[in-house]
């Protein structure tokens, strides 16, 4: 094979490629997103209000398996998020809580839920749909008082995962 057999070879491989990698489907964005207020722990983090680790940087990066009840969602990166010890500020709040999400990538939704202790306080469905940047859910709280980690799992409609937050609050 001479050197312009060899080219032309080379070249229709790679106009190839670029045409199978352009009318491939695009993958789905991955989904991004934490409480911001009440001020979460992660956004604590961001804040500088809790000396933590990686977090600070990422905020919006808690993701692991659904089904979890952990504030880092099983991801080592972030243990320091299952700390109840570690100088997470606490918020006095009453008896219904608006908690704000920030949303850096929207991805369909199957639902949002809302833990104290273990129990499911609330669960807001979404079916599929997907998120604006900012919105909020207001959960009733009035079966409680005192110190409580209020835990929030966002479950993504189409993957194995959720987004975790971790809000500790003072209810009155």
């Amino acid at each position: 094979m001479n050197i312009r057999s060899r080219i032309r070879s080379l070249a229709a491989v790679a106009a190839a490629t670029a045409l199978t990698f352009t009318l491939m489907p695009a993958g789905v964005a991955n989904a991004h997103g934490y409480i911001s207020a009440p001020m979460s722990r992660q956004a604590q983090c961001a804040a500088g209000i809790v000396e933590c680790g990686g977090i600070r940087w990422e905020p919006q990066s808690v993701e692991g398996p659904k089904g979890l009840m952990s504030c880092s969602g099983g991801n080592g990166r972030f243990s320091e998020l299952d700390d109840d010890g570690y100088g997470w500020r606490v918020t006095d709040v009453g008896t219904s809580l608006t908690f704000t999400w920030t949303i850096t990538a929207r991805h369909s939704t199957a639902n949002w839920e809302y833990f104290i202790g273990g129990h499911r306080i609330a669960n807001f469905e979404d079916h599929g749909a997907q998120p604006p940047s900012t919105f909020q859910h207001t959960v009733d709280l009035s079966g409680y008082r005192g110190h409580h980690k209020i835990l929030a799992r966002w479950n993504v409609a189409d993957t194995a995962n959720a987004f975790y937050a971790c809000v500790d609050v003072n209810i009155r």
